[in-house]
C-alpha cells in the first residue's frame, strides 16, 4: 500500500511534478482565484466554485434535512461566490439513492428554504450576497438508479459490474431492458418541470448533469444503441440538446449550465491477489466510453467532447464544469485519492497524474474555448496546496474557476482563510481517506442509505455515524 503524499512543502511537491514529467503549476499569488466571474447575467465576486456533491442525507421522499440544511449554511458561510448544488432527481425513479434531493412540488418549498439560509448565511458572513451565484444539479441516474438500474444501452465491459438484484448479487446481462427511446422523450418534460421550479426557487442556474456515467453521460457513450439517441455524435447528444433548447424556451432568465464528463476511461477493479486496482478486461475498439480513444481507453479522446462543447455554448450553455470517470468504477479518475474506501482499490497511478489529467484536458479545452467560463476539478488531492495549484491555473488560462469538492467537507472556509491568511488550517485538511465515499457507499440502517461527510474532521457531526457504518 504505497502512500505518496509526503510533501511537507511546494518545493517539495513541484520536484516530484517534474519527476513524474507533469504539467502541474503553483502560485503564491492567490489573487487570480478572487478575481469576480461572469457566470451568464450573474457575477460571481471569486473564481471559486463548491463543487456539487450529494450529502446523502435528505428525507425519504427527497427533500433537504438537517444535515442537508447545515452543510448549505457552512458553503454559504465560507466566502466561495459560486456554489453548484448537488444532484438532485428529476422523477423519483431517477435517485441514485434512498436520500437523494428530488424536485417536485411537494419538496420544492424545502429547497427554496435551503436556498434561502445558505444566502443568509453567506450576508450573515460577508455583508451582502449580491456577488453570490447558486444553481441546481439536474440529474438522472440511469444505471445506478437506486430502485432498479435504467441503462441506456449495454456496456460490455460496465454490465458485470452493474447490480440488478441486491439480494443476490445479480449483475446485469444482455437480456436486461434498456429505457426505450419513448421513455427518453419523456424526460424532456420532467427536466423542464424540474427547472421551472428551480428557477421558482430563486436558483440561478440549472446544471443538466452529463457526467460520472447517469443517464444522459451514457448517453454520450452509446454508440452501439440504435434508433434516434444512439449511433451518431447527433443521435448520442439529442436528448440533452432537447433538454437544454426546452428550458431555454420554456423558462427564460434561467441560466444553462453543464457539469460535463470529457473523458470515460474504462472500468476497474481489484487484482484477485492484492487490493491494487486494474482494467477489467476489455479488447479493441472500445466503443463504450465517451472521449476516450477506441484503441487506447486509457488515452482521452477530445474530439467529440470539443465538438459537444461548441454546440452546447451555441445552445446557450453559459459555463461548463469539467470532470470525468465514475464514481463506481473508476475513483482514482474522477477523484484521485491517497486511500481508498473499505471496498475500494488501491490507486493503480500515483494521484498527481489523475490531478495533471483534471488540469491538463481542462486547460486544453479552456484554450479551445477562451471565452466559455470553465470549471477545473481535481484539486482536493493537493491539500494545503490547492490554492496554489488554482492560482496557476487561473494567471495562465487554464480554467476560468476552480472548483472544490472534497476539501470542502472538513473546512467548508477555506476561501475566507485564504484571503485573509494566505493559508488553510492544517487541523482541517481533507487528507483523501475517503471516508466520505465509504459513508455514502453504505447502505445498510432503516433509511437505506447512511448520510456522508468527513469522519475525521467533522468528528461531532459524522463520527458518530461513522461508527453505526462500521457496524455489520
Amino acid at each position: 500500500m504505497a502512500r505518496y503524499f509526503k510533501f511537507h512543502s511546494l518545493d517539495e511537491l513541484e520536484a516530484e511534478s517534474r519527476h513524474l514529467g507533469l504539467d502541474l503549476r503553483f502560485s503564491t499569488d492567490f489573487q487570480p482565484l478572487f478575481r469576480p466571474v461572469m457566470i451568464g447575467p450573474f457575477r460571481a465576486g471569486n473564481a471559486v466554485c463548491i463543487q456539487p456533491m450529494e450529502g446523502c442525507d435528505g428525507t425519504l421522499d427527497g427533500r433537504p434535512d438537517s444535515l442537508t440544511f447545515r452543510r448549505y449554511q457552512r458553503f454559504g458561510a465560507g466566502g466561495a461566490k459560486l456554489i453548484w448544488g448537488e444532484a438532485t432527481a428529476v422523477l423519483e425513479e431517477a435517485r441514485a439513492n434512498a436520500r437523494q434531493l428530488f424536485l417536485s412540488e411537494r419538496t420544492a418549498p424545502e429547497l427554496e428554504r435551503l436556498l434561502q439560509e445558505c444566502r443568509q448565511a453567506h450576508r450573515t458572513a460577508l455583508g451582502s450576497d449580491d456577488d453570490l451565484v447558486v444553481g441546481l444539479q439536474l440529474t438522472h441516474s440511469g444505471r445506478y438508479s437506486y430502485r432498479r438500474p435504467l441503462p441506456a444501452f449495454h456496456d460490455p465491459i460496465l454490465d458485470p459490474r452493474t447490480v440488478v438484484e441486491k439480494a443476490t448479487g445479480r449483475t446485469m446481462d444482455a437480456t436486461y431492458p434498456v429505457v426505450d427511446d419513448d421513455y427518453l422523450k419523456r424526460l424532456v418534460d420532467h427536466y423542464v418541470s424540474a427547472a421551472r421550479l428551480a428557477h421558482r426557487c430563486g436558483f440561478q442556474f440549472v446544471d443538466i448533469k452529463q457526467c460520472h456515467r447517469y443517464l444522459l453521460s451514457e448517453l454520450l457513450a452509446a454508440k452501439t444503441r440504435p434508433g434516434p439517441f444512439g449511433g451518431s455524435l447527433e443521435n448520442r447528444t439529442r436528448l440533452a440538446r432537447d433538454i437544454f433548447g426546452a428550458i431555454r424556451a420554456e423558462v427564460p432568465g434561467l441560466v444553462l449550465a453543464t457539469r460535463l464528463n470529457v473523458y470515460d476511461g474504462i472500468p476497474y477493479c481489484k487484482r484477485i491477489d492484492t487490493n491494487d486496482g486494474e482494467p477489467c478486461p476489455w479488447r479493441p475498439p472500445v466503443q463504450s466510453a465517451w472521449g476516450t480513444r477506441e484503441d487506447d481507453p486509457f488515452t482521452p479522446d477530445l474530439t467529440e467532447p470539443i465538438r459537444w462543447i461548441g454546440e452546447m455554448a451555441r445552445l446557450g450553455v453559459a459555463v461548463v464544469n469539467v470532470s470525468m470517470g465514475n464514481p463506481y468504477a473508476t475513483p482514482h479518475v474522477i477523484r484521485p485519492f491517497e486511500y481508498p474506501p473499505p471496498d475500494g482499490y488501491e490507486t493503480p497511478e500515483h494521484p498527481l497524474i489523475g490531478v495533471d489529467r483534471h488540469f491538463r484536458l481542462t486547460a486544453e479545452l479552456q484554450q479551445r474555448f477562451p471565452d466559455l467560463p470553465l470549471v477545473g476539478s481535481g484539486y482536493s488531492y493537493l491539500q494545503e496546496f490547492l490554492g496554489h495549484a488554482g492560482a496557476a491555473n487561473l494567471r495562465d488560462r487554464r480554467a476560468t474557476l476552480v472548483g472544490v469538492g472534497r476539501a470542502a467537507l472538513p473546512q467548508p472556509d477555506f476561501v475566507r482563510r485564504l484571503l485573509a491568511e494566505g493559508r488553510l488550517d492544517r487541523k482541517r485538511i481533507c487528507r483523501t481517506f475517503s471516508y466520505c465515499t465509504a459513508l455514502m457507499r453504505a447502505k445498510h440502517n432503516e433509511l437505506g442509505q447512511f448520510a456522508t461527510g468527513c469522519p475525521p474532521f467533522d468528528k461531532e457531526v459524522y463520527g458518530p455515524i461513522w461508527e453505526e457504518a462500521k457496524k455489520p
